[in-house]
């Protein structure tokens, strides 16, 4: 068996079978889609096994088709990273078990549940945060946080996060916290609308439009991406408003000057690093693939701690192949 970073992770089983996961160009014998994030999904419409929420929340983000398929050799698993977020688990014909991860977060929140990582032979993890500065608060604490934070805030806030993920959360904290009016953008809805057909939460929010005027006590949720957009620098200084961003990287201060916000939180949908150090520990594999983010720092990390451990290079077959 095999595995191989591509523009995806392939594994090549003991009878030959490629078993393609989040590649730009699902062309394996089985393919595999862990979530709806556009850098784990093909532009195109393609057929692949995941979720149903993945399945429809992809449709719905590029309104072409995700069809989703099953197959006996994948076994998916709630990875908590987003809605509909799914770790894989293959079994080779020779009986050995491939876990790949995909994006995953071991911390409940709201409406999903922490990744609970089954034992295996291989592991191939993601390591997004994959650096020992990396450590975030537990989720209590860093809602309290954002709660207490938006309680004391009596301008109108902009709270900037991904579109699928943080941006349903920010919907739910300021709801929690009482803001006046909580609103949102077509993008936003659209996964809203998904994860409402899916899963028991409602997120009762406004549409945001051309003619909204933001007030005292109001909060606008916009994709993260949104924050690069000079009419989000227009409409804060109009509306007098507080710009927040949310993501891990704010563990980092360079993350609040980069994104040029007024206050940030260190709000994740990943595992940081201590958690993904524990993840391995709980799969037990004999052999552990590292990759994207910061893949070299964890593998060596790994190999420290007496694991079998490379980060996955592109076209690279095989620890010994360098």
């Amino acid at each position: 068996m095999t595995v191989r970073y591509r523009d995806g992770i392939e594994l090549t089983l003991s009878d030959g079978t490629r078993v393609v996961c989040d590649a730009d160009d699902l062309d394996g014998d089985v393919n595999v889609v862990t979530h709806a994030h556009g850098d784990h999904y093909p532009e195109g419409e393609a057929t692949a096994v995941c979720s149903e929420l993945t399945a429809a929340l992809a449709t719905a983000r590029r309104d072409v088709p995700l069809h989703r398929t099953t197959d006996p050799r994948v076994t998916l698993l709630s990875a908590g990273h987003v809605a509909g977020s799914q770790a894989a688990l293959v079994t080779d014909p020779d009986g050995t078990r491939y876990l790949y991860t995909g994006d995953i977060c071991t911390r409940s929140r709201f409406y999903l549940d922490g990744f609970q990582p089954p034992s295996a032979d291989v592991l191939v993890i993601e390591a997004t945060y994959g650096e020992p500065e990396y450590i975030f608060p537990s989720h209590d604490d860093i809602a309290d946080d954002i709660h207490t934070w938006l309680r004391e805030t009596p301008e109108p806030v902009i709270l900037l996060g991904y579109a699928l993920g943080r941006a349903q959360k920010l919907q739910l904290l300021a709801a929690e916290a009482d803001r006046e009016r909580v609103f949102t953008t077509p993008a936003v809805e659209r996964v809203n609308e998904a994860i409402e057909t899916h899963r028991d939460v409602t997120f009762d929010v406004d549409h945001y439009g051309e003619d909204t005027s933001l007030r005292k006590g109001d909060a606008l949720v916009l994709p993260m991406t949104s924050g690069r957009i000079d009419w989000v620098d227009r409409l804060a200084t109009e509306a007098g408003a507080v710009k927040a961003g949310f993501s891990g990287w704010a563990v980092d201060q360079s993350f609040k000057f980069q994104g040029d916000y007024d206050v940030t939180f260190p709000l994740s949908d990943h595992c940081d690093f201590a958690e993904l150090l524990d993840v391995a520990d709980t799969v037990g594999p004999e052999t552990v693939y590292t990759q994207h983010g910061s893949a070299a720092t964890l593998a060596d990390h790994l190999t420290s701690a007496g694991y079998d451990a490379t980060s996955l290079r592109q076209n690279q077959l095989s620890l010994g192949d360098f």
